[in-house]
């Protein structure tokens, strides 16, 4: 899948094995110490300290001795200063600690201690050892808005809905379809018929669907049958009813899938078991978060005391088809309103015959992007209200977002602040300084998007901007380093995988694991090819000395993105497992 890019990167790594290697045969520099082990990225800055022994020996008497530490890519050199060394009876010691301001170029730098001996120094150092490769940056791996390679583009900003209530904002809809052991069949009971007539009420207030989701279940019970077929039948069977009952006038909207032997849903149901101690919890958690198959956890969890009975509680709820469907609020113009509105947009007039509202609701229905930005910037000429400006540079912003012209891409970023700017003079909102904040998140100015978006939250109680503004808000505090701030931020029912991500990073730096590994799982199961799910769970399992469970999720992981491909091949999270002959025979399969 990215053999060329793999060759290339292989022999880099294969290359910088072979040069540690040949530096760390070292005489005067065997005794080093680098704290932490490994360099890390965190709050703008790379902190360690350095300390080790030169030795004092007659065979091996050092003359002259000097150390240099240097921070080097192929590129480019960060000269770190000549340690002051101490002379005692049978060595020299030193100890120094930095703290270096991070500078995009050091993620893929060397550490290295360099010796000096003799009446003079020369330009070459007796002896190198290179003390760390490259920085770890998982922070870095938030996800703000930005466009990577090989990914879907994110959809950022927030328009500004129109009339007096929130319109526009997506909603989601989750609710299950129970069965009867072993059965496909659909049961028409009062449980049942809820969930439809819930879901008829949820699509009279969001008309605009925009995913369906059907997912069916099935239960580790005997009576549930040992092959997939079931829960892929459930689903069939709840999809026909959402057509049948027309509640769906189109089945090609609707998303069939099924889990088997699978122990996501079940995680789910044990972490609303509110009755259930912590500690029993933990016991099961750390079973479900062990690597090994289904079958392997099922006996395992079968020897923690109490399954049974929690099994007679939760497997009966596995019996199911989830539905989950994504739609939006709004309305849209008569045919007639339509017709004077494309005629209005010809005119050269600042007059026009339709509301604010009416044109406010033709954008919000305009599938386009070039077709809102035409009616938006006709508003600007229209009505001097903050709408048309901040909703126009929502669609600069997305422009930019699909070009790979880095001058054009600031050009409408110049633009859409400008817009902003001038939403800001006419009426400060919420929706205007989170968009401010976007725009500031993309160019990497973390401390000012920040405040922006600290702004806007104390603005509305609105759950659905909030929901939008603090994951954002959340991905910055992981950024800037503050990580159990940002896991508050993630008390919100998202649908996307990227905030799932989102939160479980904030949970891992914060050395919540077994929370982070719930929600990098949700990840995966909400997309299955959004890889970083399954790199989320390969930080976790390396960090708890899972090797092989780690090498699984990494498969998957380099699966999906070249993005993805890249990074596993150069964190240094990882450094242990390219040791292993292992890592490379997976990779060379994609």
């Amino acid at each position: 899948m990215f053999s060329s890019k793999f060759n290339f990167l292989l022999l880099f790594v294969l290359f910088q094995f072979w040069q540690i290697g040949w530096a760390q045969e070292c005489r005067f520099l065997e005794n080093v110490q680098l704290k932490p082990e490994k360099l890390a990225y965190f709050r703008d800055s790379v902190r360690f300290s350095v300390q080790g022994k030169i030795p004092i020996e007659s065979v091996v008497t050092p003359r002259n001795p000097q150390l240099k530490l240097l921070l080097k890519t192929s590129e480019k050199s960060l000269d770190l200063g000549i340690f002051d060394l101490e002379k005692n009876l049978a060595d020299y010691s030193y100890q120094k600690d930095f703290v270096l301001a991070f500078e995009p170029w050091m993620e893929s730098a060397q550490l290295s201690l360099n010796f000096f001996q003799g009446k003079k120094l020369g330009d070459e150092p007796f002896e190198v050892r290179v003390i760390a490769k490259g920085i770890i940056t998982t922070p870095f791996l938030a996800k703000i808005g930005q466009v990577n390679s090989g990914e879907a583009i994110p959809s950022v900003g927030l328009m500004m809905p129109s009339g007096r209530q929130e319109r526009g904002i997506s909603r989601t809809f989750y609710s299950s379809i129970q069965f009867n052991p072993g059965s496909s069949e659909f049961q028409s009971t009062d449980t049942n018929e809820s969930v439809f007539k819930s879901l008829r009420e949820f699509l009279i207030d969001h008309p605009f669907i925009e995913s369906v989701k059907v997912i069916g279940l099935q239960s580790p019970e005997a009576s549930e049958g040992r092959n997939s077929k079931l829960g892929m039948d459930r689903a069939e069977t709840v999809k026909q009813e959402l057509v049948s009952r027309k509640i769906l006038l189109r089945d090609s909207l609707i998303e069939v899938n099924a889990r088997w032997n699978d122990w996501f849903d079940f995680r789910l149901l044990l972490r609303e078991k509110d009755d259930l101690s912590t500690e029993r919890k933990e016991q099961y958690y750390s079973v479900l978060m062990d690597g090994t198959d289904f079958l392997d956890q099922q006996q395992k969890l079968r020897q923690i005391p109490g399954f049974s009975q929690l099994s007679q509680t939760l497997f009966p709820k596995l019996r199911a088809a989830k539905i989950e469907v994504v739609a939006r609020s709004g309305s849209g113009l008569s045919q007639d309103d339509f017709s004077r509105l494309q005629q209005e947009l010809d005119l050269n007039s600042s007059q026009s015959s339709l509301s604010f509202v009416d044109w406010a609701i033709a954008a919000e229905g305009s599938p386009r992007l070039e077709e809102k930005a035409e009616i938006y910037s006709k508003m600007t000429e229209l009505f001097a209200l903050a709408l048309p400006y901040n909703n126009l540079a929502v669609i600069r912003i997305r422009e930019a977002q699909q070009t790979l012209d880095l001058d054009r891409k600031e050009k409408l970023w110049d633009e859409a602040e400008w817009l902003l700017n001038r939403a800001v003079k006419i009426e400060e909102n919420p929706y205007t300084l989170h968009n401010l904040g976007q725009i500031f998140a993309l160019r990497g100015q973390y401390w000012d998007a920040y405040k922006f978006l600290s702004d806007a939250s104390v603005m509305t109680r609105n759950p659905d901007f909030l929901m939008k503004n603090e994951s954002l808000r959340g991905a910055l505090d992981i950024i800037r380093g503050d990580y159990k701030l940002a896991t508050l931020r993630f008390d919100y029912e998202f649908t996307d995988p990227e905030d799932f991500f989102n939160k479980g990073l904030a949970f891992y730096l914060a050395g919540d694991y077994a929370n982070a590994s719930i929600a990098f799982e949700e990840s995966v199961v909400k997309d299955r090819e959004y890889g970083y799910g399954y790199y989320g769970l390969a930080l976790i399992a390396i960090n708890g000395g899972q090797k092989e469970v780690a090498l699984i999720h990494l498969e998957r992981a380099a699966q999906t993105n070249s993005e993805i491909y890249s990074r596993v091949l150069t964190d240094p999270s990882f450094e242990e497992l390219r040791e292993d002959p292992e890592f490379f025979e997976i990779l060379k399969k994609n």
